[in-house]
């Protein structure tokens, strides 16, 4: 069995958090998938994640401090995840945040061309599929996995010490 001690599972959730955001880019500009609004915020916690961990090798008093941020983060990036999946699943409809480069009231006219050449994306729209899973049910059970350790991590971080 494996035995993964807290300094292990914080560099794989680095690698983990690391690996998701250059997947994200590769599917963006290698595959040209474009993502909607709420993927790309999706994408905020991995980075968060990022350099939480580096400030946590640099301070590593304020440890017990950053797991907690790091399960606040998770648990945000879970949230979010769950919301637009409600969305791609037709559950919830699409809020204003989807559509954030449109919510500018006064547009020129030189804008509004602009905007009607670019591809909008919809956050209901799944462009991209892995085993027939779009990338956010992915990011909700990644996120919610790293919750859940982080939150046992948490919870026993006296006795391992």
């Amino acid at each position: 069995m494996l035995n993964l001690d807290k300094k292990n599972l914080i560099k794989i959730t680095f690698l983990v958090s690391l690996f998701a955001l250059i997947f994200a880019y590769f599917v963006e500009y290698v595959l040209g998938y474009q993502p909607c609004n709420l993927c790309l915020i999706e994408r905020i916690p991995y980075l968060l994640a990022l350099i939480i961990i580096i400030i946590n090798y640099k301070f590593n008093h304020l440890e017990k401090y950053l797991i907690l941020l790091l399960i606040f983060v998770f648990l945000t990036g879970t949230l979010i995840s769950l919301y637009h999946l409600g969305i791609e699943q037709g559950f919830i409809e699409e809020s204003p945040l989807c559509d954030l480069k449109n919510s500018s009231k006064i547009l020129s006219k030189e804008a509004i061309l602009k905007q009607l050449e670019e591809r909008i994306v919809s956050c209901k729209d799944v462009a991209f599929k892995i085993f027939g899973f779009s990338l956010t049910t992915f990011n909700i059970i990644i996120s919610l996995i790293i919750t859940i350790v982080f939150t046992k991590i948490y919870l026993t971080h006296e006795k391992n010490k």
